[in-house]
């Protein structure tokens, strides 16, 4: 099987054999499309679930309990504050982490009592917090300067390194698809936004830059002489570059979910760890669009932007007038042939299974 895989990938980089990823882009933009309006449906409803960090509040931890029962947690809060509508999260297998909107210190001291009747835990087994919402504020405004600053920066690097602006905005559009598909999903798992997600959601741009560049860099290697020869147009040679990547893609998306999976079931699943939980939620969702985006977005969407170029669009139609009049001169019986097809012996090198780059005439017998 691995050599299997092994020569596939090998048939991939040579162009023996091919997908042609970027000649059906409607489709990926489609999907991406429906993804993106389904996640921001889930942002409005039902919404984020902001943790106490950003909400603020009261929050009691029981430690050390016989029994997980939620409800006992909550009708031990209501009894000291009726209107209050706590939310319990068990903690492993022997914590509760209840949190309430802020209470009085007379109230805390109340439930604190309560708790301990109610679990039969000692004073030491319960242990109060107080957080401020000007805390999660801050939080928030330091995320959102540490995401402007982020993308400013990348803009301007990638920009520099392939001069090329398409290719920056081609992989920004894939970071907000990243970030907003790995948000809905959030939201609509209905999990706690604590600091841990947005450090999660903050992750995640740099792995979705990194694999874009990676692929982008074989574009531009693929496509630098696309002016100068008359086989191939600027969107053939990009597909060709992304299925030599798409290997090394798929490899890197296997290693880096693997582990960040392992974790998701350990922190959501056995500890009950919520720290653990969040971020690797968030890393596991936006890892696994970051590598949907690298392969079926990115590229395609700098294609789009490449072809409303005059060159590149004068280059396009001339290829593809080339073609048709050699698939009609090759046509040996006069009917006519529709634009574009296909021949076996001119047009081997262009099929999407046929050969980028080398040559579909017949080899000469040796005589």
């Amino acid at each position: 099987m691995a050599s299997g895989f092994a020569q596939w990938g090998n048939d991939l980089y040579t162009g023996r054999r091919s997908y042609d990823i970027v000649g059906r882009r409607r489709t990926w933009y489609v999907i991406s499309a429906v993804l993106v309006l389904i996640s921001a449906v889930l942002l409005v409803r039902p919404g984020l679930n902001p943790g106490i960090e950003f909400r603020g509040g009261s929050e009691f931890v029981v430690s050390g309990v016989a029994t997980t029962d939620q409800q006992l947690a909550i009708d031990t809060v209501q009894a000291v504050a009726p209107s209050e509508s706590p939310r319990v999260t068990t903690v492993g297998g022997s914590s509760l982490r209840i949190q309430t909107a802020e209470l009085t210190n007379d109230e805390v001291e109340q439930v604190k009592n309560g708790l301990m009747a109610a679990f039969d835990v000692t004073q030491d087994e319960v242990t109060s917090a107080f957080v401020g919402p000007s805390w999660g504020k801050d939080v928030s405004q330091k995320a959102i300067t540490g995401l402007v600053a982020f993308l400013v920066f990348v803009s301007l690097v990638m920009t520099v390194y392939f001069r090329n602006w398409r290719m920056a905005a081609a992989a920004l559009i894939a970071l907000f698809h990243d970030l907003l598909i790995t948000v809905g999903i959030y939201a609509a798992v209905g999990w706690e936004v604590t600091p841990a997600t947005v450090i999660g959601f903050l992750t995640i741009l740099g792995y979705s830059i990194y694999d874009t560049v990676v692929v982008f860099d074989k574009v531009r290697e693929n496509t630098a002489d696309t002016l100068d020869q008359s086989r191939f147009t600027y969107a053939e040679k990009a597909n060709l570059a992304v299925n030599q990547t798409l290997v090394r893609s798929i490899n890197t998306s296997v290693v880096a979910l693997l582990p960040v999976g392992s974790i998701l079931v350990v922190g959501a699943f056995i500890l009950g760890a919520g720290t653990l939980r969040d971020i690797a939620l968030a890393l596991f969702v936006g890892m696994l669009v970051g590598a949907y985006s690298s392969i079926f977005l990115a590229t395609p969407l700098e294609v789009t932007l490449r072809e409303r170029e005059k060159p590149v669009r004068d280059h396009t139609a001339k290829v593809l007038a080339a073609r048709a009049g050699a698939v009609h001169a090759e046509d040996g019986d006069g009917a006519p042939v529709a634009v574009g097809a296909a021949t076996p012996r001119a047009t081997a090198a262009l099929r999407p299974g046929g050969h980028l780059g080398q040559s579909s005439q017949p080899k000469r017998k040796k005589r």
